[in-house]
């Protein structure tokens, strides 16, 4: 494996971190209007994350990080070509980071219920976008042969693209659902066993949807044929377990499934690009790829060997600190926000 194709690994691996650890906090923020009945509860919610989504931010960071130093090319197109839709996604972001800082600073019912609003609305467009986005990536925009994104905001949009935000969507809010149930107690986790139940299904027609449609709508046919490969098998494995154990429920192993489903489907989007980044919808030849959108091998290898050491040393913390607020949030427990 050449250091182009392992930087394009990490990255990958860096998303999926992302949206595997990110996916319930967005699902948490977009159920916290509807699952939390008063105050008290609310403030319950916040903090079954609260220790740890700032952390699980990281990984975006670093994989934006990443893309920059190793393919700077693809970072360029990219970050020009969906600028409307990224400001929208870092706008929401922030202000949902503002809102959980700033809800219980103030005890007035109307100050806390416009920032348990904000953070609804700071979880449920990136949870949206981020579908959309990687979608694009696989069906094509375009980019012309000086690897410069020639369209519009509207032509990101189209039948696939968002058929993959709303499976995003739909996805985020039942893992979230999921690791609500696990880290609260009741009511709390009965209303969200009750709404994994109901978003569940909207999320597996929704995912088989943006698999149908990705066959359809993208060149995955002509490069893989009539089989898949496993990868995208264990997706849909994964979503099926998923499921019959959250009707059983069996909600740890089902919160273990709809993390797997994340994996895999990310992990799929990614086999399906490579070796490309960005795909063209005006030529093949003016793809994006590991090779033409890359930095310097001298600059892979640095890098290499900076990842080598302190990945490790991340990954160690963050999985320290999952072990230390392991336990669920109850009415007796000193809330921090």
């Amino acid at each position: 494996m050449d250091l182009n194709t392992l930087w394009f690994v990490l990255i990958g691996v860096l998303f999926t971190g992302y949206f595997v650890l990110e996916g319930f906090d967005f699902g948490v923020g977009i159920l916290l209007p509807f699952l939390g009945k008063t105050d008290s509860e609310r403030r319950r919610i916040i903090n079954t994350i609260g220790p740890v989504w700032d952390g699980n931010e990281v990984w975006i960071l670093t994989g934006g990080g990443a893309i920059f130093a190793a393919f700077p090319h693809w970072y360029a197109t990219l970050f020009s070509g969906f600028y409307l839709a990224l400001l929208l996604m870092l706008l929401a972001l922030i202000v949902r980071a503002v809102a959980f800082e700033f809800r219980s600073k103030d005890r007035h019912p109307t100050w806390r219920t416009t920032w348990d609003w904000l953070i609804f609305f700071g979880s449920v467009v990136p949870a949206l976008l981020w579908g959309v986005a990687l979608a694009n990536l696989l069906q094509g925009t375009p980019i012309d042969a000086t690897k410069t994104f020639t369209g519009g905001f509207f032509d990101l949009l189209s039948p696939y693209t968002l058929v993959a935000g709303l499976a995003s969507l739909s996805l985020f809010t039942t893992h979230g659902a999921i690791f609500l149930n696990l880290k609260s107690t009741d009511p709390i986790a009965a209303r969200a066993l009750a709404t994994t139940k109901k978003v569940g299904p909207a999320a597996t027609v929704l995912l088989l949807l943006f698999a149908v449609g990705t066959y359809v709508w993208t060149d995955a046919f002509t490069r893989v044929g009539l089989n898949p490969g496993l990868v995208p098998l264990l997706a849909l494995g994964s979503l099926l377990a998923a499921g019959w154990l959250i009707h059983r429920e069996r909600m740890g192993w089902g919160f273990v499934m709809t993390a797997l489903t994340i994996l895999f489907t990310t992990a799929t989007l990614f086999v399906s690009l490579f070796p490309r980044v960005m795909v063209s919808s005006l030529s093949p030849d003016w793809s994006l790829t590991v090779y033409n959108a890359s930095s310097t091998p001298y600059t892979l290898t640095v890098m290499s060997f900076v990842a080598l050491i302190f990945v490790p040393i991340v990954l160690a913390y963050q999985a320290w600190t999952y072990w230390v607020f392991r336990h669920r949030i109850t009415a007796e427990t000193e809330l921090e926000y």
